[in-house]
């Protein structure tokens, strides 16, 4: 068996397996796909420290429409300029690590190389998948603690995702908050209340999504602009909330009529994706669901609408990849660690006058 020479990567080597690791990594995670470095983008990911008075911080720079009218005519305009309100959110960092062990010559019988290729794979799918599930609950407004998919209001998350210095809930503000209430005679967002969800009447549907589009304007939630000029928004549900939404008979007839005819219409092509009304609609599995929500616990969902700077990541730089041998260099060892960090951010608007977030509306729906 190729067991030898297994610690024997030099710094340059464990840089190439590193940046393997976050290659995957990052080709795997689905809310990477949404992030770019700049403010256009839905997540925007930091990627250097700035200096502040706290030592070296990750910063996002959130950048408020000017408030003032300017002046009129010939009447002076020097001395009555306006500043630009920049609102500094600060992401904290910290470190998130894993490993994986064989279990010996004899129990193991996979080369050197083959266990490399192995632990690579495995843990840039860890690392991708818990950047995703940390990433639904940052945007949910959802502390750690929580499980993307909890059976009940105690079923709490007791792992290292909880103790990272970054997982403290950032709280929905009001005026991006709200529940469905697809009622007939009512089919609006209301005030958000968990409990309160019908089973049969609040599931998502095509006036929801017009709906929390035209809420999203009406709030100054900037949407993210394509290279033609056109504003687009994201919304994020569960599966089985997109296969609420597939039944919905208003849904049904616009993808049905607007959309190509025959095999490749979404509907028959099994899409996880639709434009609709300008929002992008996509499912995904670690959006948030609550089975004891609503009346007699009859369970529900988050739904997201998200615009730009909707998150903040603070990327910085690959995995560090490390190797070890264990009782007497008969098993081997892979950890990776991560220093990473993430915020939904929010600023004080001059439209409401209070603290809200900066780029994202939840609707709670049910089952």
């Amino acid at each position: 068996m190729a067991q030898t020479n297994f610690g024997a990567l030099s710094a340059a080597q464990k840089k190439v397996w590193s940046r393997d690791v976050w290659k995957m990594a990052r080709n795997a995670s689905f809310i990477n796909q949404f992030a770019g470095r700049g403010a256009n983008s839905m997540v925007q990911r930091i990627t250097e420290l700035t200096k502040t008075e706290r030592g070296d911080r990750a910063v996002m720079q959130l950048i408020a429409d000017l408030e003032d009218d300017g002046v009129a005519g010939d009447n002076t305009l020097e001395g009555n300029e306006e500043k630009i309100q920049n609102f500094t959110q600060e992401i904290v960092i910290d470190q998130l690590r894993h490993a994986n062990r064989n279990k010996g010559k004899m129990s193991d019988q996979r080369t050197v190389i083959n266990f490399r290729e192995q632990s690579r794979d495995v843990l840039a799918y860890w690392l991708a998948d818990r950047i995703d599930q940390m990433a639904f609950l940052s945007l949910t407004g959802l502390a750690y603690t929580s499980k993307n998919s909890m059976t009940s209001d105690t079923d709490v998350r007791a792992t290292a995702l909880s103790e990272l210095a970054f997982s403290s809930a950032v709280t929905p503000t009001s005026n991006r908050y709200f529940n469905w209430d697809g009622a007939s005679g009512t089919e609006a967002l209301v005030t958000a209340n968990t409990a309160t969800l019908a089973s049969a009447d609040d599931k998502p549907s095509y006036k929801m999504i017009v709906q929390a589009k035209a809420r999203a304007k009406e709030e100054y939630i900037r949407g993210v602009r394509g290279r033609a000029g056109d504003e687009v928004y994201h919304m994020f549900m569960t599966p089985t909330s997109m296969a609420n939404l597939k039944l919905d008979s208003d849904f049904i007839a616009n993808v049905r009529n607007a959309g190509v005819r025959g095999s490749k219409n979404p509907l028959f092509a099994g899409g996880e994706a639709f434009l609709v009304d300008g929002v992008w609609i996509h499912e995904f599995r670690h959006v948030y669901r609550n089975a004891d929500w609503g009346a007699a616990n009859a369970g529900g969902e988050a739904v997201l609408l998200c615009g730009a700077q909707a998150l903040g990541l603070a990327d910085l730089g690959a995995p560090e990849w490390n190797e070890k041998m264990f009782d007497y260099d008969n098993q081997q060892g892979i950890e990776v660690g991560k220093i990473l960090g993430m915020l939904k951010p929010q600023y004080h608007s001059i439209y409401s006058g209070q603290d809200e977030d900066f780029g994202v509306i939840r609707i709670n729906v049910s089952h």
